[in-house]
């Protein structure tokens, strides 16, 4: 082993052979290896749930890459947790299996169809919903979900996949599975409900309804801050005696995972390793959403245009901390509802000190990602609440015009932003004219909605965007945080 590390790599403690599967999940990113895969790991370690292993899937190419990396290890996960005190490691065999990747999911719908399934899981990232971002509602006109409800029987998406074999499963007489989200999504069991039996509702109206009188979709709040894997990752599993795994995952030390207890089929007994079970799981959901996931965007664009690499860096740096402060405690905490059990100050001063953990090493650039579809989710409803309790949040606002300001594809020094969103070139196309006329950022409804009728709204943002181009990044922030 590399000098480096002498802490030993710890192995399943349980008798893999022993494990038979009742989980399918769809989406073997860092996170799911990170999350819940670990949670079963530790149930396993306890000598429970064994019959409750996790059979691997994907519906994309990348996946086949994931499962040719993870088979040739015998599906065990390297995570790596990322303690500032001390790097530990740890071979996760919660897995397995990795079911074939294949354009019609032919192998994935018989995995799916089978009886001792009783959950499919799901992570597909916040954009693989289908949601239109104006309404909050399935798009059922998205060209991939059409094309499934053309060809139901051999369907290219996830939910088509799930649908197809919900159908064997009601011919067989088969119990359904319940549908399970690990999505950072508000309401991600209704947000899956509505695409399943959106879904079916194109090609089989009485399956739609079948689906939403028989199959559970619990709603349930993720939370673990997971970079994605490059050289450094992968040197770190290397230190560790583990160069041959070229997928290791790192992690902070901090997990969280709340559920609503919504499992018809069955479901591992996960409040034992720490998952929270409650009705409440909205309250949990918006305040991790609104606070975390809120606090990434409002650091990310500044951090951007200033050409910082790492988060950490970026809560070094006391205008950018101090933008964040400001907005989190005048235009966040105050209008996230109670939760039970939390002091809602606590929760934040947490959240900074995960944030500014240099072991993780999360960078500035995976948090500007996708800004597309996740401003409709982590910053637009705050805007809204703010407005509607008479307050306008000027600081969200700046965040909005930040954001378009990094659109515009060049950082404050001049140096050029790679291409970092699905929809990258309309919104650099939008960001350009939006210098000439600042209406027509906040004229994307399907990002967001009405807010560009608002004319203080718009004026504010105007204001701001002017500013960013005229003086930067820098002088904006400073003048923002002295009020």
């Amino acid at each position: 082993m590399n000098a480096q590390h002498t802490a030993p790599v710890a192995q399943p403690a349980y008798d893999r052979s022993n494990l038979t599967p009742g989980i399918v999940h769809i989406g073997l990113g860092n996170f799911h290896r990170a999350h819940m895969a670990v949670y079963l790991d530790d149930l396993f370690a306890m000598g429970e749930g064994h019959d409750w292993a996790i059979l691997g899937a994907g519906v994309r190419a990348p996946d086949a890459r994931m499962r040719e990396a993870l088979k040739a290890q015998d599906c065990l996960s390297t995570i790596i947790e990322l303690d500032p005190k001390g790097k530990t490691a740890r071979r996760v065999g919660a897995m397995v299996d990795f079911i074939e990747v294949q354009p019609d999911n032919a192998a994935l719908i018989a995995a799916m169809a089978r009886p001792e399934i009783r959950i499919v899981s799901l992570t597909v990232t916040e954009g693989g919903y289908y949601v239109d971002a104006a309404t909050g509602r399935f798009d059922p006109t998205h060209a991939d979900i059409v094309a499934d409800g053309r060809n139901p029987d051999h369907p290219a998406t996830a939910f088509g996949a799930i649908l197809a074999a919900l159908r064997l499963r009601r011919a067989a007489g088969i119990a359904p599975f319940t549908v399970m989200s690990c999505d950072n999504l508000p309401g991600n069991g209704h947000v899956t409900q509505a695409a399943v039996a959106g879904l079916a509702r194109l090609s089989d109206p009485a399956l739609a309804d079948w689906v939403l009188a028989h199959v559970a979709f619990p709603n349930g709040m993720v939370d673990r801050i997971t970079p994605a894997t490059g050289p450094r990752e992968r040197a770190m599993a290397e230190a560790f005696g583990l160069g041959g795994d070229p997928v290791p995952v790192t992690c902070e030390p901090f997990r969280q995972w709340v559920l609503e207890d919504n499992f018809p089929a069955g479901r591992p007994a996960l409040e034992k390793v720490g998952v929270t079970f409650t009705p409440h799981v909205h309250a949990y959901e918006t305040m991790k959403i609104r606070i975390l996931n809120g606090g990434h965007a409002i650091i990310a664009y500044p951090g951007g245009l200033l050409d910082i690499e790492y988060v950490h860096e970026a809560m070094a740096d006391p205008l950018i901390s101090g933008f964040l402060d400001k907005v989190e405690r005048d235009e966040i905490i105050p209008i996230v509802p109670p939760v039970p059990a939390t002091d809602l100050d606590a929760y934040y001063t947490l959240i900074r000190e995960r944030f500014s953990n240099p072991e993780v090493a999360d960078t500035e650039r995976r948090l500007c990602l996708d800004g597309s579809n996740r401003q409709p989710k982590f910053i637009i409803p705050s805007i809204t609440d703010n407005l509607a309790r008479g307050v306008l949040p000027r600081g969200l606002i700046l965040e909005s015009a930040l954001w378009c300001r990094y659109c515009m594809g060049v950082s404050d020094s001049g140096a050029q932003i790679a291409p970092n969103d699905p929809n990258w070139d309309r919104l650099q196309s939008v960001a350009h004219r939006a210098a000439a006329d600042p209406a027509a950022w906040l004229g994307m409804t399907d990002i967001y909605g009405d807010l560009g009728q608002n004319p203080d709204v718009v004026a504010c943002f105007a204001a701001y965007l002017a500013d960013l181009g005229a003086r930067g990044t820098r002088a904006v922030l400073a003048d923002f945080i002295a009020g």
